[in-house]
């Protein structure tokens, strides 16, 4: 009798191995999600806008971090500690933004949001003055 699948010998898989991913209609808009920002953000004013929603996210970020350890107390170290790590990782992702060509979206709405967690927190800090 003979066998309609043969076992497979040691080591070797006689199936193709599968995608490591599917690539669903989800993961296709993801992906393409930062082409479309920057080109929904072409026209002048909605660029400004874009930068200016997120310079006001930042604030509102660095108000909220200042406020809610100011109101703990107990880990007022480490919070300016990740604070510090989080704003110079931010300077330093500028450097790739910068060397890569193209449009410069990325690279400015970083620096809103840097700009606006900064704000933030000096703002919180002299009210304490």
């Amino acid at each position: 009798m003979e066998l309609l699948h043969p076992l497979p010998t040691a080591g070797m898989d006689p199936r193709p191995a599968p995608p490591r991913y599917q690539r669903t209609r989800f993961q296709r808009q993801v992906s393409g999600f930062g082409a479309r920002l920057a080109e929904w953000a072409t026209n002048p004013w909605r660029r400004f806008s874009l930068l200016l929603i997120v310079l006001l996210i930042g604030f509102v970020v660095g108000g909220g971090l200042g406020t809610i350890t100011g109101a703990l107390s107990y880990i007022d170290q480490v919070a300016a500690l990740l604070c510090v790590l989080v704003i110079e990782a931010a300077a330093r992702l500028r450097a790739p933004l910068l060397r890569r060509g193209g449009d410069r979206l990325g690279l400015q709405l970083l620096d809103m949001a840097r700009f606006g967690v900064v704000y933030g927190l000096l703002l919180d800090g002299f009210k304490l003055l």
